[in-house]
């Protein structure tokens, strides 16, 4: 399957062809393997759908930052639902980077009556974001997010976060924060280091952008915010202060650190499937 500008995505499926279709979006430095435990688990509930972002896995890597705007990553995500859903709306899980771009997604005028609903896990909306550091928080609260959020500086660098990965003490770092919580972070490995060399540049054409000038992104879709309590990398506030953007929000905090899908899969088709039992009216 091709984007709007000749990207080719590389499109995954588990399940029956007659199920409701959910579609996966996964984060960064992750593809689409990702979400194997988790779509075994909801194969027999949904179509599930899973892709390689594009920079990530099977799909095509392309070159120069404007490449991986949220606009293109729009763009890609419309592609495949009209590959996989031109004639009904879609139940969406994402996580990370994954998420960062389906909040883009579900508030989207384009994107309108194609999503039902939406489980987002450690990864807010940047526009979001931009507004939740302009407000007036407990300087506490405010603090510990940028404490958490180090990263996001350090990979708008030039070439030092490349050699950190080529090299392999960045794996290092990100492995051991990870661990703190109990969990594991991707593997390194020659297949994956493009996933992660090549996804820098979604920080790199958005964050900044967003967080100085962010938009008032709003959502009518039925959104449950997935919260680990050891993230190491985005807090709960974050994720969750956003019902003024989302009425339509749930909120479940949970006990784990920041690749839950990875550590839990169990846990994370447990409330996907509840979350679209309960509020998108689908009972199974």
């Amino acid at each position: 399957m091709r984007s709007p500008d000749g990207t080719r995505i590389a499109l995954y499926e588990y399940g029956s062809a007659e199920a409701p279709v959910l579609v996966c979006v996964h984060g960064y430095p992750d593809n689409a393997t990702l979400w194997e435990p988790v779509a075994a688990k909801l194969a027999n509930h949904f179509r599930v759908i899973t892709y390689d972002v594009r920079g990530a896995g099977n799909s095509d890597h392309p070159r120069g930052r404007a490449a991986y705007k949220l606009e293109r990553l729009e763009e890609d995500f419309l592609a495949v639902l009209d590959e996989v859903a031109p004639d009904q709306p879609v139940q969406l899980l994402a996580h990370d980077w994954g998420s960062i771009q389906s909040w883009h997604f579900v508030t989207s005028e384009q994107l309108q009556g194609r999503i039902a609903s939406f489980v987002s896990i450690s990864g807010p909306s940047l526009d979001h974001a931009g507004y939740f550091l302009r407000s007036r928080r407990r300087p506490g609260e405010l603090a510990k997010q940028l404490l958490h959020s180090w990263y996001v500086f350090y990979f708008q660098l030039p070439w030092l976060p490349e050699r950190g990965w080529r090299k392999g003490w960045a794996h290092g770092v990100f492995g051991r924060l990870e661990r703190s919580a109990g969990g594991s972070v991707p593997d390194p490995g020659e297949r994956s280091l493009a996933d992660f060399v090549n996804g820098l540049n979604l920080y790199r054409a958005n964050v900044v952008p967003r967080l100085l000038r962010p938009e008032p992104r709003r959502t009518g879709v039925p959104v449950l915010a997935v919260s680990p309590d050891a993230d190491a990398f985005v807090t709960t506030p974050l994720q969750t202060d956003v019902a003024r953007w989302a009425p339509n929000l749930s909120v479940q905090v949970i006990r784990g650190g920041h690749w839950l899908p990875r550590n839990d899969p169990g846990l994370v088709a447990g409330l996907t499937l509840e979350h679209t039992r309960r509020v998108a009216g689908w009972q199974a």
